[in-house]
């Protein structure tokens, strides 16, 4: 990066830049990677204005941890501990300077933030750094400028729905939640067709989870060639891909061709069973670019595939915790893709303060650290302007606010994510679900056979 070009503004400028911290968090994005960041998409202003471009970049990413407030309430947040009398843009000012600013300055603070959070929790697998990947979608405003790219989605009664949306397909560590890439674009493109693009950011030593939906040949091809490994759930209905079997082994697991790449196949029924006797038992097939059965076994892989609930918290954190179910506050494609950047970033440093404070504790996992918790003690750090110009220890007040009140160790799943409380009187999802937590017994047998090879691959 080029030496960021601040000091000339600054003073010709007195006092416009005080506005631009974002609290505790400025120690993750100093003013000087904003400036860097600025002047290497050309977003450097040539005068001085009320609304610098790196006082915007802050707003941005202020906006995403108070996402139920308008820009200049955000703004009042960012000011309110500030010495003096600061003036407060108009609402005008604030759009205009959104634009000047542009999509190209946040994409690329996203793109040197992204990445696994360093841990030092036992987040590996059998030496692999085990990642997840899956899709999601989120409501944008309808109007006549979105609506020209981000379509509504259908509905069962026909027509779209209420809003337009994006579609945002991430990779994630499982273990620290935190994000290594994301993509994002209108729901047009299905995530299968978007996953591809993720493979940028996947190398030798990452496990890479994935449901049903990214099993296509395509895609599997296109991320094994990284040299990561796969581990995705398969489906097995009459439409699924057909695997040309060339190899048995005594474990019951055997290979395949999976279009150009060969996977070992696992087949497994997963028994779970309730304290009242009651029972559920599903047949699951897997697929790995794990070949070996001595060296990943197959009742180890099945376990372990359950990890990739990981990423779907995740969404939950982004979707509930910050966005809070509300819809972006953008009205144009440009401010959306701003927004969004804005949003993954914040996601990102959130998550990197959580993932500090737990290293204090070797025996502390990531995931009992509490993402509602990290975001409310980030926003009082903004408001009381704590920390944005001095680093603080490596945990900070936010750090210390999470390890103040851990979560639980989490508990298996066995059921999707719903809404347990509709936002209507009507039963959102049928007339008798049954929303009470159990303990459970996970019972998982794999298909085993002593078997011949057929043929070698």
């Amino acid at each position: 990066m080029s030496d960021p070009v601040i000091n000339v503004r600054a003073l010709s400028a007195p006092g416009v830049f005080a506005p631009g911290h974002l609290g505790e968090l400025t120690v993750q994005v100093p003013p000087e990677v904003v400036d860097t960041v600025l002047a290497e998409t050309g977003r450097v202003e040539q005068r001085a204005r009320l609304l610098p471009g790196r006082v915007v970049v802050y707003l941005l990413l202020a906006g995403a941890l108070f996402e139920d407030m308008g820009w200049r309430q955000v703004w009042a947040r960012l000011v309110q501990a500030l010495p003096g009398q600061v003036a407060a843009p108009s609402s005008p000012a604030i759009s205009q300077a959104l634009r000047r600013v542009g999509i190209a300055p946040l994409a690329a603070l996203f793109d040197l933030l992204r990445g696994p959070a360093a841990t030092t929790a036992n987040v590996s697998w059998r030496g692999l750094l085990v990642c997840a990947i899956d899709g999601t979608q989120v409501s944008v405003p309808a109007g006549a400028a979105n609506e020209t790219v981000f379509s509504r989605q259908p509905t069962l009664l026909g027509g779209g729905g209420g809003y337009p949306a994006v579609r945002i397909v991430a990779l994630i560590a499982c273990g620290t939640r935190s994000l290594i890439d994301a993509l994002f674009g209108p729901t047009t493109t299905g995530e299968v067709a978007m996953a591809p693009g993720l493979a940028r950011s996947l190398r030798p030593g990452m496990l890479v989870l994935g449901d049903r939906n990214f099993c296509a040949r395509n895609v599997v091809a296109a991320l094994a060639a990284t040299g990561a490994q796969l581990l995705f759930r398969s489906k097995t209905a009459a439409t699924a891909a057909r695997l040309r079997r060339v190899l048995d082994y005594a474990d019951g697991t055997w290979l395949a061709w999976h279009g150009p790449t060969l996977v070992r196949v696992l087949d497994a029924s997963i028994t779970v069973t309730l304290p009242d006797g009651t029972t559920r038992t599903e047949s699951y097939r897997l697929i790995t670019t794990l070949l070996d059965p001595a060296q990943a076994p197959a009742a180890a892989l099945v376990r372990l595939y359950h990890q990739r609930w990981q990423i779907e918290t995740a969404y939950c954190e982004l979707k509930s915790t910050i966005l809070g179910g509300r819809v972006l506050r953008a009205k144009t494609p440009a401010g959306v893709t701003q927004e969004i950047y804005a949003l993954l970033t914040c996601y990102q440093l959130l998550r990197t303060a959580m993932t500090d404070a737990t290293n204090t504790n070797q025996d502390l996992a990531p995931d009992r650290a509490s993402f509602t918790i990290a975001l409310l003690a980030a926003r009082d750090q903004i408001v009381t302007a704590r920390h944005c110009l001095n680093e603080p220890d490596l945990i900070g007040l936010i750090g210390a606010a999470v390890l103040a009140d851990l979560l639980p160790a989490p508990r298996p799943r066995t059921r999707q994510r719903i809404r347990k409380r509709a936002i209507s009187k009507y039963n959102a999802r049928g007339p008798a679900i049954d929303h009470k937590t159990y303990p459970i017994r996970v019972t998982l047998m794999i298909e085993r056979a002593t078997l011949t090879p057929t043929s070698t691959p």
